[in-house]
């Protein structure tokens, strides 16, 4: 199901007279519930994924992958490492959109959804997917839930939003610092067991992931056949719900 900035609105004030408690608010009866995707289900494909951004890294991640003939895809936060509305925050998501990169939902502060109610699991991922939205034209397909850590009520609200849940099944370490080799290795032995596809888990606010395992990733990857793709390519699927024009700046554009 697609909505528009104005059903969303109507969504959030359904919800405004709900419960705060997850558990007083249990999940709707019938209520549609978000799939939840792990894998790429297409053969000899790697969809390299980056979270928490956009940060001062992300222009250069898109530059390697644009000289390697790669995509990426990158799930953003609203306001976790700076504003999504400052103009630098803008022009690189934009910059990512135009190259054909795929964006994604990360939430608007990188909460811990299920610690949340459904009134604020609403607005994380509302005021993400809005502002997407606003700053490319087009309505993210697809979120990933900070941590990794998702509920009903996060499947409900997804579904609401036209949201598909990614998650990953190769993980390069750099959530938890990590350090290169290790990280390096992750790669290596997804190679090694010739794994049917690759769905990795990245951050492009971590600078030895973008400047010494991306490189590394890529050309582990691509010497080994894989082609670097975004995750809905990966899928068969549709990036985005529904594509418009970018919106222009107004008084709404703040954190």
């Amino acid at each position: 199901m697609i909505f528009n900035l104005h059903s969303i609105a109507v969504f959030i004030a359904a919800t405004a007279s709900l419960t705060s408690s997850v558990n007083a608010a249990p999940q709707a009866a019938n209520a549609a519930l978000a799939r939840v995707v792990r894998s790429c289900t297409r053969d000899k494909v790697a969809a390299l994924t980056f979270d928490d951004g956009p940060f001062d890294y992300t222009n250069d991640a898109i530059e390697i992958l644009d000289d390697a003939g790669a995509k990426g895809t990158f799930f953003v936060n609203g306001n976790n490492w700076g504003c999504i509305y400052n103009q630098d925050r803008v022009d690189i998501m934009k910059n990512a959109y135009n190259k054909g990169h795929q964006i994604g939902s990360h939430t608007w502060s990188h909460a811990n959804l299920t610690s949340l109610s459904r009134n604020q699991i609403v607005s994380e991922m509302t005021r993400s997917h809005v502002a997407i939205e606003r700053i490319t034209g087009a309505s993210p397909a697809f979120m990933r839930p900070p941590y990794g850590n998702y509920n009903s009520l996060v499947q409900e609200v997804a579904a609401s939003l036209g949201e598909t849940v990614a998650m990953w099944d190769l993980d390069s370490g750099d959530t938890t610092n990590k350090d290169v080799v290790y990280q390096m290795e992750q790669y290596d032995d997804a190679v090694n067991r010739k794994a049917k596809n690759v769905l990795s888990l990245q951050h492009d606010i971590k600078s030895e992931s973008i400047y010494i395992v991306l490189p590394y990733a890529i050309r582990k990857l691509q010497a080994a056949g894989y082609r670097l793709v975004t995750l809905a390519e990966c899928l068969g699927e549709q990036p985005y719900s529904k594509i418009g024009s970018p919106q222009q700046r107004t008084a709404d554009w703040h954190c």
